[in-house]
């Protein structure tokens, strides 16, 4: 988070041990200042305390430059002359103090477990992509920096009326990035597609037609603790916060299986209420359907009476192209009614344009703009149609952890932000 020196301070240049310097980039990234800013605080600390502190380990220490107020760093060579320490070692124990003095801040959990449901009754738009990019962003490390696209990127592409390559639309985008610590919350993904593709793509196995599933949940005839279906994604990378619940082929039977269910709409409700006091995040993964399940995950996700608008509700998947539109209406259509006949309020969380390549010209760059010009709901992320994805698929795994700076990535990090 360094930034040119305004004109009232003045560059220097030491040196840090690497792991501090990580721990002082994370740590004022997390507190939302300037890194210039902390060293300033610590090494003012420093000098005002009565003696040093615990000595530091500052072997294999490089090159570290930073901006302080004029006559500061002349103080401090004083400061560290006099109590017989080298500058690296004053400036690394005036650094860990600062970081000592300003602890992590505990991560924000919401007091009504959120349930996002992605949805769009068109298949192929890459509702299944979205699900996984963005419970994988919102559970990453807080404690460690990650590449996120904080700008606005819609009125770039759309400035774009010529089609650009690809490198030249990846360079636009990095002028827009900056390193930022993860959300660090605890998500849930939920399979709800009988074709299994979420399940497939994050490396995990369809659960068998003969034993327990959401759907035998759902329709009222468990086998068992729903908890017990549960796996975890890539522990190396997301440390348990990040858990799937598989589907299995059996939901092709679903829309069947709920019309002999009294309050079908709470099925899905019901089955998965036991498990959100474990979770901050449920997202679900819908079918390209409009039946009696999307008619479930919708109220789902309605708004809760102690629950905030915007917090839960459908986030809706599109291309650019006119097909996208025509499923829009009659997705849209079908919640509108929901609401009207159970008076419940289900909140749109925007719309994401997913595959997007203004290369494909008018027709690409058009449809962009049509989904801008709607506002309620508006555009709240913009994925590219890029090769990491389709390759993170292949191999079954996580897309921010086989690909973490990609701009797909990079896109996926933005929309958990835009979503939070």
């Amino acid at each position: 988070m360094n930034s040119p020196a305004p004109n009232d301070r003045e560059k220097v240049v030491s040196k840090l041990p690497g792991w501090l310097r990580k721990n002082l980039k994370v740590r004022a990234a997390q507190h939302g200042i300037e890194i210039q800013a902390a060293v300033e605080q610590g090494i003012r600390d420093w000098c005002n305390l009565a003696s040093t502190t615990a000595t530091i380990d500052t072997s294999g220490a490089d090159s570290f430059s930073t901006f302080l107020p004029p006559g500061q760093w002349e103080d401090f060579r004083q400061t560290t002359t006099d109590r017989r320490v080298s500058l690296i070692q004053g400036l690394a124990q005036s650094v860990q103090l600062w970081i000592d003095a300003n602890p992590a801040p505990d991560v924000a959990r919401p007091e009504v477990t959120r349930r996002i449901v992605v949805c769009n009754q068109k298949g192929g738009v890459g509702k299944t992509a979205i699900t996984a990019g963005l419970g994988e962003a919102l559970a990453e490390d807080s404690n460690s920096l990650h590449p996120v696209r904080v700008a606005k990127a819609l009125t770039k592409a759309l400035r774009a009326s010529e089609p650009q390559t690809a490198d030249a639309a990846q360079d636009d985008d990095l002028l827009d990035i900056e390193n930022l610590p993860g959300p660090g919350q605890r998500v849930l993904l939920v399979d709800f597609d009988p074709q299994c593709h979420l399940t497939n793509q994050l490396g995990a196995t369809p659960l068998p037609m003969n034993g327990d599933s959401l759907t035998n949940h759902m329709a009222g005839d468990p086998k068992g603790d729903l908890r017990e279906l549960i796996v975890s994604v890539d522990e190396d990378t997301f440390a348990g916060r990040l858990h799937l619940l598989p589907a299995c082929h059996d939901a092709f039977l679903l829309d069947v299986r709920l019309s002999a269910v009294r309050a079908r709409e709470a099925a899905l409700e019901r089955a998965l209420a036991p498990l959100e006091g474990d979770y901050d995040v449920i997202i679900v993964d819908c079918p390209p359907s409009l039946g009696l399940s999307m008619d479930a995950a919708a109220y789902y996700g309605r708004r809760r009476d102690d629950e905030r608008p915007g917090q839960s509700g459908a986030l809706i998947v599109v291309q650019a192209e006119d097909s996208s539109a025509d499923a829009y209406d009659l997705l849209t259509t079908q919640i509108d009614d929901l609401r009207g006949d159970l008076q419940v309020d289900i909140d749109y969380l925007g719309i994401v344009v997913n595959l997007y390549d203004s290369r494909r010209g008018y027709i690409a760059t058009s449809s962009l703009q049509g989904w801008v010009d709607i506002k309620d709901p508006r555009v709240v992320g913009l994925i590219g149609d890029l090769k990491e994805q389709k390759e993170a698929v292949r191999v079954k795994q996580p897309l921010l952890s086989y690909a973490p700076k990609s701009q797909q990535a990079i896109g996926m990090r933005a929309l958990a932000r835009e979503v939070l």
